[in-house]
């Protein structure tokens, strides 16, 4: 799943570049089929206030100062990638799901029927808004369920300009939590039943649940709210039994760095009581190895894995 704009029958993009509200990443993936390796990535950190995440305001408040900071990243990678995919933080964009009982055969009226289903509950003019949607589960009666991501157009520009000015191309844009969703998406084996995702990043808190390959439901948090942890996890987990016939997760992924040291181990113990589960960290390594002249680190696994996702799936989408 991908949204905002896409290469349809390009080839894969030559990098991945992840712009935060607390860091620029970016990676280079390499190796042939069922080997891809992590040729190199590089981190580069930003202030406080040079980016701030959000659906209705402007995100890229410094520029330049973030510019600066995207070209650093890139000549860290020691090679210079001229288009990139772009993961962008799930608090400057609107996921939700949207379920029809028919759905239309031709593109251009499911897009139109999409977006007047958007305009009941969209915080802005539909008009101004980024729309994609990318297939769900499908029933036998012919209903169908969409992932449908949406974002102001004006706030995606901010992004793409800054790739612009640094000299790379964003041809492909997504969210940070897709992004890692499509990390596992990308697997040989998707993982069977039902599993749930957690990513948690210091503004904010996503969490997927997905049937097999298909998202059925997704949430962010943003921190600051007044819901805690706890009631998320409790709100979740009814919802999941109560709504979406739930009988259990055969896998429990949680992800990320969390606002503050030990947040993440606050979680998985969050979660392993009240799901009764093993909650499992998510590992992009076991998706890709790493060369040699790579050294592995704390954060590491929280930076690769939107990285890696967005790669992967291009890539497997560029081969299908």
């Amino acid at each position: 799943m991908s949204i905002f704009a896409s290469w349809l029958a390009s080839p894969p993009p030559d990098a991945a570049v992840e712009i935060a509200p607390d860091r620029i990443s970016a990676a280079v993936l390499g190796g042939r089929g069922a080997d891809p390796v992590v040729q190199a990535y590089a981190v580069e950190p930003l202030p406080p206030g040079a980016v701030v995440a959000s659906l209705l305001s402007q995100n890229i408040v410094d520029a330049p100062l973030v510019t600066a900071a995207l070209r650093r990243t890139l000549d860290k990678l020691g090679t210079r990638p001229a288009r990139v995919a772009l993961v962008l933080p799930d608090a400057m964009a609107r996921v939700s799901l949207v379920r029809f009982d028919q759905v239309p055969a031709r593109r251009e009226d499911l897009d139109q029927l999409i977006r007047w289903q958007l305009r009941k509950a969209a915080p802005f003019p539909v008009d101004e808004a980024a729309v994609t949607f990318t297939p769900g589960a499908r029933g036998a009666d012919g209903s169908g369920e969409f992932v449908v991501a949406m974002a102001r157009r004006p706030v995606v520009q901010e992004y793409e300009a800054v790739c612009d000015a640094a000299g790379v191309y964003a041809g492909l844009v997504d969210v940070a939590t897709l992004s890692v969703v499509n990390l596992f998406l990308s697997a040989a084996s998707v993982p069977a039943g039902d599993w749930l995702l957690v990513h948690m990043r210091p503004d904010y808190t996503s969490l997927a649940i997905m049937r097999g390959p298909h998202v059925i439901f997704f949430r962010t948090r943003l921190e600051g709210d007044d819901d805690t942890l706890a009631d998320l996890v409790h709100q979740t987990s009814m919802y999941y039994q109560d709504r979406l016939s739930g009988s259990g997760f055969a896998q429990v992924l949680l992800g990320g760095p969390g606002r503050v040291p030990g947040a993440l181990e606050a979680a998985r113990r969050s979660f392993e009581d009240r799901l009764g589960s093993i909650v499992e960290p998510i590992d992009p390594t076991r998706l890709a190895r790493l060369t040699d002249r790579i050294g592995t680190s704390a954060d590491l696994a929280d930076v690769l894995s939107p990285l890696l996702g967005i790669l992967l799936r291009t890539r497997q989408e560029a081969v299908a």
